[in-house]
């Protein structure tokens, strides 16, 4: 097993349970922004070869997660709708200023980058502002890492059989491993949670959930999979000595959240 690996991960876990643990909403959304605006530098480099994708535009919804939770719900009702608007018409001006030395291609995969990263990353302030968000938030956490964790051990001892040529390394085994391991600890979770704040949480529900969020979670690393065979590259950076870079960490945590956010906050609550 990979040393490296094994040291981030033993000194990276008590640093993110602390701090998912104690920051208030604010905190978060900064944290949130900051790991956004880097997951928008890791996207831009890897596609440096590809296209030049326009990163100062990019950082703006990036940066704007950090106020979520500061400009008041109606001001953000006016603006939403002119976001989207907002942005193509900065994207394309760029494209007539620089007399088409910025091409629609680099217009395309920026648009494509906002859309992975942002409008995905945006559900985990979104989820963990709600009413019991902050509780509901771990689920996002422990699906992910019950299916990385599970996954990575069993598909590396026991997987036999190839899963797809899209990730070589990932296994039908691990997969299934992945998925059993995003149940079980959500479920050992949810006892704690019962127990801790007096709640009656359905135990059937909550496993029904955490499975569709354990395959959600592998579709997100498998996605993350085929940006990096575009962009040919083995990780987006090497921020995590033996993990890759951020987007390699958030990759299934960003693809959990927003359907963590529809079932919990718009099902459950």
């Amino acid at each position: 097993m990979n040393m490296k690996r094994i040291i981030t991960t033993v000194v990276g876990i008590p640093i993110v349970v602390a701090v998912f643990m104690f920051a208030n909403i604010k905190i978060l959304d900064i944290i949130v922004s900051l790991i956004a605006i880097r997951s928008i530098y890791e996207y831009s480099k890897c596609a440096k070869n590809t296209c030049n994708v326009i990163s100062w535009l990019a950082y703006i919804p990036a940066i704007f997660i950090a106020f979520i939770h500061i400009i008041p719900v109606d001001l953000w009702m006016k603006i939403l709708p002119m976001i989207i608007p907002v942005f193509l018409l900065f994207l394309f001006m760029k494209v007539i200023i620089t007399d088409g030395k910025t091409t629609y291609k680099d217009v395309a995969y920026t648009i494509a980058g906002v859309i992975y990263l942002i409008s995905l990353i945006i559900f985990l302030p979104l989820l963990y502002g709600k009413e019991n968000g902050k509780i509901y938030f771990w689920y996002v956490i422990l699906s992910s890492w019950g299916s990385d964790i599970f996954a990575y051990i069993i598909g590396k001892h026991f997987g036999k059989h190839k899963f797809s040529k899209i990730s070589p390394n990932k296994t039908i085994e691990g997969c299934i491993a992945g998925l059993v391991g995003a149940v079980v600890l959500s479920l050992l979770y949810t006892v704690f949670v019962n127990k801790t704040y007096n709640l009656n949480m359905n135990y059937l529900y909550i496993a029904i959930i955490c499975a569709i969020l354990g395959i959600l979670g592998q579709v997100g690393d498998f996605s993350a999979s085929v940006v990096k065979r575009h962009f040919d590259v083995k990780d987006f950076s090497d921020l995590f000595p033996g993990h890759g870079g951020m987007i390699d960490r958030i990759d299934s945590i960003i693809f959990i959240a927003p359907f963590a956010y529809y079932s919990f906050i718009i099902l459950l609550g």
